[in-house]
């Protein structure tokens, strides 16, 4: 089996790696270092690309089920007998920690194992009378990926999943901030998949718009913000394409006054600036019980101190920095607000001047951030910073905190944190999410749907749900024979 160079980095178009005439590069995060250069595609590069989808469709929606999942399995196994190499690629794109990029790499085979235990057979729904109705999960045709940049590699590889396994064909597009590991999963799929059958076009902000108004391409797959989610949505319209949005959140955790209040203190500071903040589903609401406030935010400080920020290179870093100069603005002008106009009381970090970590040269560096009380209205309890500011709030009532966890335009996730298990579920069934959990956060399963209620996404990737997303269904009625109808 070929070897990967993770040094140099092309598009793959119909099994081949092409470039462009002009180019651009990402900066690493932490050090604001160039990485190395990738192509800007052209109208006509994605023309191509796309018709390298279609030509390979027919031949790929005929392959056996089980030849095709044979293929992805392995093309899974090949990515993280890899591991070393695309988790150092994505230490530098993105800026996450090596532990955590080795994890990210990692995980992909799981995720593909567990997404190929589920298979779309022919239904038959009604058979009587001389009447037999079959239901039947058709390929949807070519389907555009577009990946964001918090995960580059476990993203590209769910959409590639989700297309490759029932039969449709795809033309990926990774983020521009992170272009790297995806441009490099695509390239290795080609030892897998035949020609066409899995491509990747990198490029400049231009490519996404061309991408979901091309008239070649029957589905898109989005991850990234909601803003930009109602955008894709309105391209896709104009050429009736189906579309999966995963969107962004602002994910309540709601703490009863029963908790151990150190051990979840200490979670809650792990899943809040896991990967800097930078998750769909991070906890980035805080509701704990006015009962247990001083002792449990006293703990979220101290679990949150504990918390080594740093380049992901070096050992022991858990946070790194956010992953672009944008998202360090933006996040930084939420700091702005907090602080500048007393939106609730600051008690970690806050201060850009005094950051423990400056990265040397460069970096977007944003230490731990947890402001309490800031007033239900603010900006920080309503919009989605996508970064290390956690804001904590107190409630009484369980109707209270009910309505005020439920009282948002977003829909992705919510957790619930207690010992009384029947009090803890009769709360998580009332909030407006697509994944709740109790005592946990995050987690997540391959053959359960994930997905967002509300203004956090459309459709779900994942389970038996996610992947008839990629198919049409059809309803076969056979009739034996004809009979009159009068």
């Amino acid at each position: 089996m070929a070897e990967l160079n993770f040094t140099t980095f092309t598009n793959t178009i119909n099994g081949k790696q092409t470039t462009t005439e002009k180019t651009r590069h990402s900066v690493n995060p932490s050090t604001g270092e160039a990485n190395p250069p990738v192509p800007v595609s052209t109208r006509q590069d994605l023309d191509a690309a796309v018709d390298a989808a279609r030509k390979a469709l027919k031949g790929w929606a005929e392959t056996s089920w089980d030849d095709r999942k044979d293929a992805l399995l392995r093309f899974a196994k090949a990515v993280v007998e890899r591991k070393e190499g695309f988790a150092g690629v994505l230490v530098r794109e993105q800026g996450k920690p090596m532990m955590f990029a080795m994890s990210e790499v990692a995980g992909v085979e799981k995720q593909v194992q567990g997404l190929a235990s589920i298979k779309l057979e022919d239904e038959v729904v009604l058979d009587e009378g001389g009447r037999k109705v079959v239901k039947r999960y058709v390929p949807l045709g070519v389907g555009g990926a577009i990946v964001p940049w918090n995960f580059p590699v476990a993203l590209m590889m769910l959409k590639i999943s989700h297309a490759v396994l029932t039969g449709n064909t795809v033309v990926c597009k990774p983020s521009p901030f992170t272009p790297y590991t995806g441009l490099k999963l695509v390239e290795l799929a080609q030892q897998f998949f035949p020609p066409g059958v899995v491509n990747a076009v990198s490029g400049d902000d231009d490519l996404g718009p061309w991408i979901t108004s091309h008239p070649g391409i029957d589905k898109i797959s989005f991850t990234g913000s909601s803003a930009t989610g109602r955008k894709v949505m309105e391209s896709c319209s104009k050429t009736l394409k189906r579309v999966t949005l995963e969107l962004g959140g602002k994910d309540p955790a709601i703490i009863l006054p029963d908790v151990d209040i150190n051990l979840v203190a200490s979670q809650i500071a792990f899943y809040s600036f896991f990967n800097s903040g930078q998750i769909c589903v991070a906890t980035k609401r805080i509701y704990v019980h006015s009962s247990i406030a001083e002792p449990f935010i006293k703990a979220l400080v101290s679990a949150a101190k504990n918390l080594k920020v740093g380049d992901g290179m070096e050992s022991g870093v858990f946070m790194g920095p956010v992953n672009n100069e944008m998202q360090y603005e933006k996040v930084m002008g939420f700091m702005k607000d907090v602080v500048g106009e007393k939106e609730g009381k600051v008690v970690m970090g806050g201060d850009g001047g005094r950051f423990k970590y400056s990265g040397g040269n460069g970096g977007f560096f944003i230490d731990p951030t947890i402001v309490v009380n800031p007033g239900d209205g603010s900006r920080i309890m309503r919009e989605e910073p996508f970064g290390p500011i956690l804001p904590v709030a107190t409630w009484d009532d369980d109707e209270e905190v009910i309505k005020r966890a439920n009282d948002t335009d977003m829909g992705l996730g919510a957790s619930v944190w207690g010992k009384d298990i029947e009090r803890a579920e009769r709360i998580a069934r009332r909030i407006e999410a697509g994944s709740v959990w109790i005592n946990e956060h995050v987690f997540s399963v391959p053959v359960a749907p994930f997905g967002g209620w509300k203004g956090s996404g459309m459709g779900v990737e994942n389970g038996r749900e996610g992947l008839v997303g990629w198919c049409n269904v059809q309803s076969l009625y056979v009739r034996k024979e004809v009979k009159s109808l009068l």
